[in-house]
């Protein structure tokens, strides 16, 4: 008989005790971070209507999603990510929200892709989000609380950066070349958040065929190679005066001056050395609208390890409220492999505290011992073979290498006391005192 099929499906993972606690790890981290941010926890259902993600991205995220109808002939869907529900909670409250609202939550996500290097169908994300801010001081404490959670975890600056860019900026640039409607904007988004993981004859070509003039293709693509390496206020100035002297250097100058009071504040938040300005990153989430920015570990030009920025038109999208808001998701699949490959996973706490071995004569005040220790706050094992013998009980329990050993024999029990042995020392202690002897 063949029997079940015994791997996870394509793009899930199981989690072994092992795989588990390094998961819980990171959830930790994450949480503990959040809280001296001062942000409050929030949880969604893991199942929403699929209105809720086509309304907020397109129909075409339906070929993303694991997307199904269920018994009440409901057309819902596994969530992809977590920020329309948050949109739907807090838009049930708005009349009566604090502001700044600062809520965190960490969950699993599905996303129905073929699975590759650093991207599965079901992972998790930490995900942050200031709601009711419109100062460019959220987007720097998101971008400072981004740094920290990966600080958390014992990563320096020499294993990881922030790549900051600013939406606005490349809207002003399409601008200058003509480029208005809202869907023409999106469209060549679209095509700057995918260039350099293009060949630039295709580049052309997409070009080439939203301009409908090869020749305004041709020099779109030559400045915007000028503008994307820019890496300073001076450098993007300079880039937009030269290379399309029709822009709009007053709105320009406005967006530089908010860029500039943004990176002031990340300067007063000491977290400025980590950040580069970089407008290669655009972000092909549709609902960006300001600043966005992206975590990378160096010298990787895989996938991200977090992203984010501000959406301020989604609220009104959804709910028919506006509101600002800027966010940020980091993932556990990128994660796990940064922190395995620096080798920061702390080492495994699976050991147990004790071990109670015995005669058999004595079961009964063993299983009464192991059950004052757990009530105590210790982690307890026994045998539970009702006719396992001492040595075999003993084999055991070194096998399973537990911090102590605890042994009672009929003699030491009617003398009310135990034998306790740890890695480096051996005692008899009187029964009453175990479990302040443990403490010590």
């Amino acid at each position: 008989m063949k029997g079940i099929e015994r791997e996870p499906l394509p793009g899930f993972r199981d989690f072994e005790p092992a795989d588990c606690a390094q998961r819980n790890f990171i959830f930790n981290q994450w949480r503990s971070v959040a809280h001296t941010f001062g942000y409050e926890e929030f949880d969604g259902p893991i199942v929403e209507p699929l209105v809720l993600f086509t309304q907020k991205s397109g129909p075409e995220i339906v070929e993303q999603l694991f997307a199904f109808q269920d018994k009440g002939e409901r057309a819902i869907a596994l969530r992809p990510e977590m920020t329309p529900s948050l949109v739907r909670m807090v838009g049930k409250r708005l009349a009566t929200l604090k502001r700044p609202t600062k809520w965190f939550n960490i969950t699993e996500q599905f996303r129905y892709e073929r699975p590759q290097k650093g991207r599965l169908r079901s992972f998790y994300q930490f995900n942050a989000d200031i709601i009711g801010e419109s100062s460019s001081a959220a987007d720097a404490e998101l971008i400072a609380l981004a740094i920290a959670t990966f600080q958390k975890f014992g990563l320096k600056k020499e294993h990881f950066h922030v790549r900051l860019s600013d939406r606005q900026l490349w809207v002003l640039w399409l601008k200058a070349f003509g480029v208005n409607q809202e869907q023409e904007v999106g469209a060549l988004l679209g095509i700057l958040d995918k260039w350099e993981r293009r060949s630039p004859e295709s580049i052309q070509e997409d070009l080439t065929a939203s301009f409908k003039d090869s020749t305004k293709a041709t020099l779109f693509l030559n400045t915007t190679e000028v503008l994307r390496k820019a890496r300073t206020l001076d450098a993007i100035r300079e880039c937009f005066h030269n290379c399309q002297p029709s822009s709009d250097m007053e709105a320009l100058e406005q967006r530089l001056s908010e860029l500039k009071v943004l990176l002031q504040e990340l300067e007063s938040l000491g977290v400025r050395d980590w950040v580069t300005l970089d407008l290669t990153i655009v972000r092909g989430l549709a609902y960006y609208t300001g600043f966005v920015f992206e975590v990378f570990g160096n010298g990787d030009q895989g996938r991200a390890l977090a992203g984010g920025g501000r959406y301020d038109h989604l609220f009104e999208k959804l709910v028919g409220q506006p509101m600002p808001a800027v966010g940020f998701a980091a993932g556990d699949v990128t994660l796990t492999d940064l922190l395995r490959k620096q080798t920061l996973f702390p080492p495994d706490q699976s050991a147990v505290d004790c071990y109670v071995v015995f005669e058999q004569t004595e079961r009964q005040r063993a299983l009464l011992l192991a059950q004052q220790l757990r009530a105590a706050g210790f982690s307890v094992l026994y045998s539970l073979d009702l006719q396992k013998d001492l040595g075999k009980q003993q084999k055991k329990a070194y096998a399973d290498d537990p911090h102590y050993v605890i042994t009672l024999t009929h003699e030491l029990v009617s003398q009310a006391k135990a034998q306790i042995k740890g890695a480096e020392s051996e005692q008899i202690v009187d029964l009453k005192s175990l479990p302040e002897y443990l403490k010590q």
